[in-house]
């Protein structure tokens, strides 16, 4: 699909904004707190937006879309419906003991609650995925969908999309990310509604759309389905939302940013309400691709880009490239932001130089953001071979080695106050084992319920170790005094209310 004189001059407009904006408001990054954590100031709107735009990325314009165009159909919807209950969750469950804790990262509570080691092989194998997984995935899916879209090579096209989330996310750390995802996470909002219209122009409307596929727009699937079978949505689906929107770095940074608690609820809530609309903008998109590309689909990760090139008239497709590639840059800078950050607090600063300065973990953080896109931009063309099963799949199977166990990890030791730090650690070294002879021996089993069966297997581990070696006294986590930890019952209203919506979405598509 050719560009012409306007739609380039739409998306260098947009990228200027974007990066220019970013950059200026980091401009005063110099400590640590700073850059990692934006000085501790976020508001509940740049917050919201922000986990919308990190989440929402090509992972989901490709793979999720791609799904749904395939056997699946609206049922992939659970992963944003089901997320949206995980959020309200998150907010009031993990957020103020993150928050009154003062960590700058995820696997640093493992210590406060476990031991040293816990956290080192949290934060081990959260760079693993980041750099081998993550990022590499969202630098093929975005490289993708420009070469799909525009004829652009794959390899320049992965290199465009590293060089230019590099840029400000190395110049201005989490505020830079937090405010380009401003833009991105509207621009993408924006464009999915774009795509989404076209498209129901194009089958004839909603009624000419339902004809055609009411058999694909059901949310519960029967227990032998291969991808999303109804037993994966009462326990499996749960361990990688819980994992991903409460424990997942790259996601958790920018609430544990807020000024205040009450500001980390709101952005979370608000980001839960953005949820419940995602599938109209995503999966019912691809259903449609299916509908009238079935034909032309060589993979079923093309579906989106097919229905961008085919319908998007002249004058809107500079826009839609800026949105897919701000969708690619803001969950990219996100995760290069966060690999840092796991890498400087958790790694190099615990194992190398404890007692580094400010200047020196910001110069740490910045040189391993370019480290990191450098080795992301290596593995990701390579994913484009058949037996990664779409692009979508080859994330959730690898986040399989690691979700369930740190779940584990996590709730078990919130609400058992005497788990020993041995029952954490066991949970964090026995999830990989587990999970790989799971996906060895039984890999037909839908990889939700493998989640499961790990998750359950975890768990009885750390109740006999516990049962055997209980803590004597209670672990004592540190305490902020100078945070405002203030609860506002509006805010749980608010989440109360999407969970209900969230429900009657589910009873409405059945």
């Amino acid at each position: 699909m050719e560009l012409n004189w306007l739609d380039i001059v739409v998306f260098v407009l947009f990228i200027v904004a974007v990066i220019g904006t970013s950059m200026y408001k980091s401009r005063k990054e110099e400590t640590g707190e700073d850059y990692f954590l934006a000085s501790r100031g976020l508001l509940w709107p740049l917050i919201g937006l922000s986990l919308i735009a990190a989440n929402i990325s090509t992972e989901q314009f490709v793979g999720m879309s791609g799904q749904s165009a395939g056997n699946v159909g609206l049922a992939i919807a659970s992963y944003e419906w089901m997320a949206a209950i995980t959020l309200v969750i998150t907010a009031f469950f993990f957020l103020p003991k993150f928050l009154q804790s003062g960590i700058y990262t995820i696997p640093e509570f493992l210590e406060y609650r476990y031991n040293r080691t816990a956290r080192s092989l949290m934060a081990f194998y959260t760079m693993v995925i980041y750099v081998g997984v993550t990022i590499a995935a969202v630098l093929y899916s975005g490289g993708l969908t420009i070469y799909t879209i525009f004829d652009i090579d794959l390899t320049t096209s992965v290199w465009l999309v590293g060089i230019l989330a590099a840029l400000y996310t190395t110049w201005g750390g989490l505020k830079a990310v937090a405010w380009a995802d401003l833009f991105q996470g509207s621009a993408l909002i924006l464009g999915g509604l774009v795509v989404m219209v076209f498209g129901f122009v194009a089958v004839g409307g909603p009624s000419g759309f339902m004809e055609h596929n009411a058999d694909k727009m059901h949310m519960i699937l029967p227990a032998d389905h291969p991808v999303l079978p109804w037993t994966a949505l009462v326990i499996g689906l749960w361990i990688p939302n819980f994992y991903y929107w409460g424990l997942n770095q790259y996601i958790t940074q920018r609430t544990l940013a807020a000024k205040t608690l009450r500001q980390g609820q709101l952005g979370i809530i608000f980001a839960a309400g953005l949820k419940l609309i995602i599938p109209f903008i995503i999966v019912v998109p691809g259903i449609m691709a299916a509908q009238l590309y079935g034909g032309q689909m060589g993979t079923s990760d093309a579906a989106y880009p097919l229905l961008i090139r085919n319908l998007i008239p002249i004058g809107l497709r500079g826009f839609m490239f800026a949105a897919i590639a701000g969708a690619v840059m803001s969950s990219l800078a996100s995760m290069l932001n966060s690999a840092a950050t796991i890498f400087t607090m958790d790694l190099y600063r615990q194992y190398i130089k404890r007692d580094a300065s400010q200047k020196t973990l910001v110069t740490i953080g910045r040189s391993m953001t370019l480290v990191f896109v450098l080795i992301g931009c290596i593995i990701a063309p390579s994913l484009g071979d058949p037996k990664f099963q779409g692009i979508f799949t080859y994330i959730q199977e690898f986040q399989g080695y690691i979700s369930p166990g740190v779940l584990a990890a996590f709730v078990f030791g919130l609400l058992v106050k005497r788990a020993p730090a041995a029952a954490g650690v066991t949970a964090l070294v026995l999830t990989v084992p587990v999970y790989g002879f799971l996906q060895w021996q039984f890999g037909e089993i839908a990889f939700l319920n493998r989640m499961a069966i790990t998750f359950v297997i975890v768990l009885l581990a750390m109740w006999i170790i516990t049962l055997m070696r209980p803590l004597k006294t209670e672990k004592v986590l540190p305490v902020r005094a100078d945070y405002d930890m203030t609860p506002t019952p509006q805010v749980l209203w608010l989440g109360i209310a999407v969970v209900v919506i969230t429900l009657f979405l589910y009873i409405i598509f059945w």
